[in-house]
């Protein structure tokens, strides 16, 4: 690998989160973060494109690939290709969002986080659940890239984090924590969303419940239109229990 191009290598690693050198593979440049439990290994191809290889199968999954059928590095679970450097820092960018927050990377927070707290009173309870809801949100911010998921509003103070099954009737911590059981919604939305005057099917569009007037739904700026981008097969398994159980 010609010196140039491991520079942008290692400038597109530095620059989206990777801050740790790895030891040197044939053909490789390796990085890990302080900051997420992936690790990605670099190099530049013969025809002008990049390959990235990755330690976590479920961010590569949820990346989409083009994967390339290849020898991979000891650690590498899949490897993606990308046209240039532009695209490689794109695909850094959300490999790391990911990392930190597909399913248990924020329960993992919250064990930490709330591991020496007490749970003895009401007030008590209410506080780690606010740990838990502050992390969920903060894991949906950076999910979602700080937009909402429907619109695109980008003004974070106004987006909110809505649990398609409320934190009440969840089984378990991890699935409160799970980043896939929350949509960043802008306010109007979260609202009729929360109260079940909305909904999602599989395919993303917005469905709107019959007890909304026609008049409501354009005060409140319902467009069925309107649809969640990057919907995968995991929100789907919790929309289809919000489709059954909250919304009207």
């Amino acid at each position: 690998m010609n010196g140039p191009i491991a520079t942008l290598l290692e400038m597109a690693a530095l620059n989206n989160g990777f801050d740790c050198e790895l030891p040197p593979l044939a053909g490789w440049l390796g990085y890990g973060s302080s900051h997420a439990p992936l690790k990605v290994w670099l190099r530049g191809e013969p025809d002008g494109t990049l390959t990235a290889a990755l330690s976590m199968h479920n961010v590569a999954q949820a990346l989409g690939g083009p994967f390339r059928e290849i020898p991979l590095p000891p650690e590498a679970r899949a490897a993606l290709a990308v046209a240039g450097f532009p695209a490689l820092h794109d695909l850094l960018r959300r490999a790391f969002q990911l990392a930190r927050t597909l399913p248990d990377e924020l329960w993992q927070v919250y064990q930490k986080k709330t591991r020496t707290l007490p749970r003895t009173t009401e007030a008590e309870r209410l506080v780690v659940q606010r740990v838990g809801q502050d992390i969920f949100r903060a894991g949906l911010l950076e999910y979602w890239e700080g937009k909402c998921c429907v619109t695109g509003l980008a003004v974070p103070e106004l987006l909110r984090a809505s649990h398609i099954k409320p934190w009440a009737d969840c089984a378990s911590d991890s699935e409160r924590l799970d980043v896939f059981n929350g949509l960043l919604l802008a306010p109007n939305l979260d609202a009729a969303f929360d109260r079940g005057f909305i909904t999602f099917a599989d395919n993303g569009g917005m469905v709107v419940s019959n007890r909304l007037a026609p008049s409501d739904r354009e005060l409140l700026g319902l467009n069925l239109e309107q649809q969640i981008g990057k919907l995968t097969e995991k929100h789907r398994q919790y929309l289809v229990w919000h489709r059954q159980q909250v919304f009207r």
